[in-house]
């Protein structure tokens, strides 16, 4: 099945000469969750901005469901919801007719039933007839989200949605995400929280000087990239490292009371290397309280990522 977002040789360039896209390509699947991480000023405004029309690139080419977002402009339109960064509302309008209004601008016909659930899963319905002025920052943001479902786009882009709101909208926000999915609506969210990617998406892409750096289903990223420690919890604390376990790769932390290994479970052989490495720690007369492995996070790898090609 075709993709239904495609970059292809995505650019853009700035008349200062700043290159924000540098030849991006993506497929994004339709149904899947995406989470696009990234530094400020790494490309992803600028690569959603494009997908919506909002930009137009300097070169490539980007199509929706099959259509090309610079030539069939109306049609992929139609296809796309976005959830802005920047709180962008009229004051003086009820939270209702802001939505309604929304629907509209789409083409779609009246559909009062469908606006009230989505008022209601974003806990905006008691705030129906307010206007916007009257609204705190986080009501706000959630009146983006509800415009941006209103049309009941196939393609749904959240910019960073939860930034700087409270934890009631966040968890409001990704049952709304979870339901969305299972009615096959694909979902590209930007984050800083790096927990929520963590959390929620199928795959994630690391975006860093407008360049793709890689796109991974997350557990692959995470079983390829991630590394482990393998924690040993010392029954008495050691000064220094006996001379039988230097050049093993442990590590003392914690006063001298844990010793560190850092390892990679996917290479072969570190089963046996770690077999032989508790062998000579028992033979070295240190007395082991506890033992325990930590996994690497995404942010752990993410860090890594763009810390790699900076």
């Amino acid at each position: 099945m075709a993709p239904i977002v495609s970059i292809r040789n995505l650019t853009k360039a700035y008349s200062n000469g700043f290159q924000a896209l540098k030849g991006v390509n993506l497929d994004i699947e339709q149904g899947e969750i995406l989470a696009l991480l990234g530094p400020n000023g790494a490309g992803k405004t600028t690569m959603i901005s494009i997908v919506c029309g909002i930009v137009n690139p300097s070169g490539g080419e980007v199509k929706v469901a099959g259509h090309d977002v610079v030539r069939d402009f109306r049609q992929t339109r139609r296809l796309i919801g976005l959830v802005p960064q920047e709180l962008t509302t009229d004051q003086f309008e009820t939270v209702w007719n802001t939505v309604v209004f929304s629907r509209g601008l789409h083409g779609c016909k009246p559909d009062p039933a469908y606006i009230e659930r989505i008022l209601k899963d974003l806990s905006l319905w008691d705030k129906r007839d307010n206007m916007l002025r009257e609204l705190s920052g986080g009501m706000k943001r959630r009146v983006l989200i509800a415009k941006a479902l209103s049309h009941e786009p196939t393609v749904l882009f959240l910019d960073e949605p939860t930034a700087g709101v409270d934890v009631t909208l966040r968890k409001d926000m990704w049952k709304v995400v979870e339901r969305l999915r299972e009615n096959g609506v694909t979902i590209i969210l930007t984050t800083h929280y790096i927990e929520e990617a963590e959390e929620i998406a199928d795959r994630v892409g690391v975006i860093n000087g407008g360049n793709l750096l890689l796109v991974e289903d997350k557990a692959t990223l995470m079983q390829k990239l991630g590394r482990k420690q393998l924690i040993l919890d010392l029954a008495e604390p050691l000064p220094t490292m006996p001379g039988s376990l230097e050049g093993r790769g442990l590590s003392l932390a914690n006063d001298g009371n844990r010793l560190v290994y850092d390892f990679n479970a996917a290479h072969e052989g570190e089963q046996a290397t770690i077999a032989s490495l508790l062998a000579a720690i028992a033979a070295a007369d240190v007395h082991v309280k506890d033992l325990s492995t930590q996994q690497s996070s995404l942010e752990d790898i993410f860090v890594q990522l763009v810390g790699e090609r900076a």
